[in-house]
């Protein structure tokens, strides 16, 4: 049976059954639950951030883990602008390590593959007038 610009209704179990929108570019659209779960991620996040104690920090995160929320922690990672925010620098006399992540300050977060929010680091920087090995 045939609905509105070409949908199908009563064909079974699809995503659009389940409550999203299609616009008619077909992009998937924000529903109410989207929306919602974005909401409680955000508060996971916010409550991760203010957690004292190390063992209800691991079990928040784990909680996000199993549901595609993936804490980013690029230390030893070539700095990507593009990922990553510094946070500040860490001089070295190591060519090696030059624009790599020393440690990372702030966790960063994805969900799903999609940014939520980038890691603050810290980036190692050679020093001036350091010789070349």
């Amino acid at each position: 049976m045939s609905g509105p610009e070409g949908t199908e209704s009563g064909t079974g179990s699809s995503e659009t059954d389940m409550g999203s929108v299609v616009n008619p570019d077909n992009a998937v659209l924000d529903t109410t639950e989207d929306v919602e779960r974005r909401k409680l991620v955000q508060l996971c996040l916010y409550a991760l951030d203010r957690a004292r104690s190390a063992g209800v920090a691991d079990r928040i995160e784990e909680g996000l883990a199993e549901v595609g929320v993936v804490a980013v922690r690029p230390d030893g990672e070539r700095f990507d602008p593009a990922h990553h925010e510094a946070g500040g620098t860490l001089p070295t006399d190591d060519p090696d390590l030059d624009g790599l992540v020393a440690e990372t300050e702030v966790v960063g977060f994805t969900d799903n593959g999609r940014w939520l929010r980038a890691p603050i680091v810290t980036v190692y920087t050679r020093r001036s007038g350091a010789s070349e090995a």
